[in-house]
């Protein structure tokens, strides 16, 4: 209980450290002279008391000290003592504690690390991240308090969702919200520069580091969570167009168009607008994915919260940062005419900006079938589930120009390019690409014009992206990579589509199912206990195409919560994926079988690493520049 005092009062304290972080702040803004010190000081007390406050949990959570409400709900003794840990953020208070720390830390950072910057510029930045975090520390303590007490104590708690109690899923929160929380640096950055009409060339090199940053997080997180969800919820693929989904790829389609434009304003001085917009609208979004998730209004696996009060406080928060950042964007940002600069048809910039338009494109119909539902439910009464079909239907036509321009961009040139000089071997590549892709649907898929199409597209960016590695080297290589990973990550989607192929079957224990392309033999089953839950193994051999696999897949019966759980058992190999899962069938001795054979699965994981390994490179390439 002592450890749950100390965080909480370390909270109190920390929210008390705002006010002298403001007050010293708002007076060096108003004197010259140099930064003061007492802010980065005051600010790494602020850091320091979050800290305590989060160490305070985590230990909470180890020690299985059930006079916390937080860790009764969350916890039991027989859990192991990583989820114990990663239990910490795995429910709501948790988490949005762990957020209140990232955000503390970054604008840390930030200022130690913006030191040569006008500073103006770092005052006002601190003190538009200031407002968000006491926002943060209101909310935490007012009505998401992760030090809750019980009296009388309990002797055991309640546990831990099974299907969160594992190693991906304790690393995909933390990871999404450093990229979250990155974006409201982002975010009080450019309000700050907008206010001082600061935004140049010298602020988006500054700018970029940071969108880079949290734009790496945010994408390695949701692998993470893409890569939970195909080996743990059993239904063998990788995106499903969940709501939860959609509230991080939101964030992330915004924030890859702010990395370009941002860019664009460095090498050329021009899109302004864009990268403020783009800014404010990224951590919007970051809000309102934190909004939708802990108000309860959204039916996942994922969220944490049924509590509209919650919900309602940080939608009333968001209100309040939109409109002050529109005020801000409206009353300081003055275009001036020499960026409506002139570039042609065959330009960098052209290209860049068609794309833009394609991602906020994308980002609008995501938005879309997300939030339409829950109008519709909120003004009807009326309940619908938007699915792939809506989001294949509408992204599919438009992702061929997209790749087109993301292939054709990079070869050309600022201002002005002079069309096809010089490039005949575009062309070259583009007949090749519809070449091949053509023989492939012909013989191998369906739908024969779009996919010929959009493969095509796909191949045209593989194929340039790779002759820039052999043409340009070490220039551009962090580009080339990326946009080779992204060529990659769209075949290994559209292959894995054509050629995927499943059976689902009721077997019981020594019978066999066959057909034209598997021989599926359910051998035995056996119980196994663990120190926190019954493991009931499958043990299957399954032939296909002249080769024999033993697969041995599990079903789980928790017991705090008494909860059973289905573990898929995935043999992965360089072209595809086997995959099988069993569940029980009500009141039957059989077993519900489904096994899939799942066609460059692992590309999909490794070309998503390429993508974030070329921001990495350009981040630590930038940072030693």
């Amino acid at each position: 209980m002592i450890y749950s005092t100390i965080g909480y009062y370390s909270l109190i304290f920390g929210l008390v450290v705002s006010l002298p972080i403001f007050f010293f702040s708002i007076k060096n803004f108003k004197n010259e002279g140099i930064f003061d010190s007492k802010i980065i000081s005051f600010s790494f007390i602020q850091l320091l008391l979050v800290i305590i406050s989060f160490l305070g949990l985590i230990i909470s959570f180890i020690i299985s000290d059930f006079s916390n409400e937080t860790v009764y709900n969350n916890s039991h003794t027989t859990k192991p003592l990583f989820y114990k840990i990663s239990g910490t953020w795995g429910n709501h208070e948790g988490s949005l504690l762990l957020w209140l720390l990232v955000l503390t830390l970054f604008i840390f950072i930030f200022l130690l690390r913006s030191k040569k910057l006008f500073k103006n510029y770092r005052i006002l930045t601190v003190l538009f991240q200031q407002i968000i975090i006491i926002g943060f520390f209101i909310f935490l303590i007012d009505s998401s308090n992760p030090f809750n007490h019980i009296f009388p104590t309990p002797t055991e708690g309640l546990g831990l969702n099974p299907i969160l109690q594992d190693p991906a899923l304790a690393i995909h929160p933390p990871m999404l919200y450093l990229g979250y929380v990155g974006s409201s640096i982002i975010f009080s950055s450019v309000l700050a520069a907008t206010s001082l009409n600061y935004i140049s060339k010298l602020w988006a090199t500054h700018i970029k580091q940071w969108v880079l940053i949290s734009w790496l997080f945010l994408t390695l997180g949701i692998l993470l969570g893409s890569i939970w969800a195909y080996y743990e919820l059993g239904w063998g693929g990788f995106w499903f167009w969940d709501p939860v989904e959609n509230v991080s790829l939101m964030p992330w389609l915004a924030l890859t168009t702010l990395l370009h434009c941002v860019l664009v304003l460095e090498k050329r001085s021009t899109l302004k607008s864009w990268v403020i917009i783009l800014s404010i609208t990224t951590f919007t979004l970051s809000m309102c994915g934190t909004f939708l998730v802990r108000s309860g209004i959204l039916n996942s696996v994922h969220t944490f919260a049924n509590d509209p009060e919650r919900g309602l406080f940080i939608l009333s928060f968001l209100f309040v940062l939109i409109f002050v950042s529109l005020f801000v964007f409206f009353v300081f940002h003055k275009s001036e005419k020499e960026e409506v600069i002139s570039f042609t048809l065959f330009s960098k910039e052209t290209s860049i900006l068609i794309n833009n338009w394609l991602m906020m494109y994308f980002l609008s119909v995501v938005l879309i079938g997300t939030v339409y539902p829950i109008f519709l439910d909120v003004i009807s009464s009326e309940q619908i589930s938007v699915g792939p079909p809506f989001y294949h239907k509408l992204i599919v036509p438009f992702l061929i120009p997209f790749l087109i321009f993301m292939a054709l961009g990079p070869q050309l040139k600022w201002i002005k390019s002079s069309s096809l000089e010089g490039k005949k071997y575009l062309v070259f590549f583009l007949i090749i690409s519809f070449v091949i892709s053509f023989v492939i649907v012909k013989n191998f898929g369906n739908n024969l014009l779009i996919n010929t199409i959009l493969i095509g597209s796909a191949f045209y960016l593989f194929f340039i992206t790779v002759r820039d590695f052999f043409r340009e080297k070490t220039q551009n290589f962090s580009q080339n990579l990326a946009h080779f990973g992204f060529s990659l990550l769209i075949l290994s989607i559209l292959f894995n589509n054509i050629f995927s192929s499943e059976v689902i079957t009721n077997l019981k224990v020594g019978e066999t199912f066959k057909n034209e392309k598997f021989k599926i033999e359910f051998n035995d089953l056996k119980k196994f206990e663990e120190k926190n839950f019954l493991s009931f193994k499958g043990y299957f051999l399954i032939e296909d195409n002249n080769s024999k696999e033993k697969l041995e897949p599990e079903l789980r019966v928790y017991n705090q919560p008494n909860i059973i759980t289905s573990e898929a058992d995935i043999k992965i190999t360089f072209l595809s994926d086997k995959f099988i899962t069993m569940n029980t069938v009500q009141n039957e001795e059989y077993f519900n079988i489904r096994y899939q054979v799942k066609p460059f699965m692992l590309w999909i994981w490794v070309s998503v690493l390429l993508i974030s390994l070329g921001g990495s490179i350009s981040f630590f390439k930038r940072k030693s520049l």
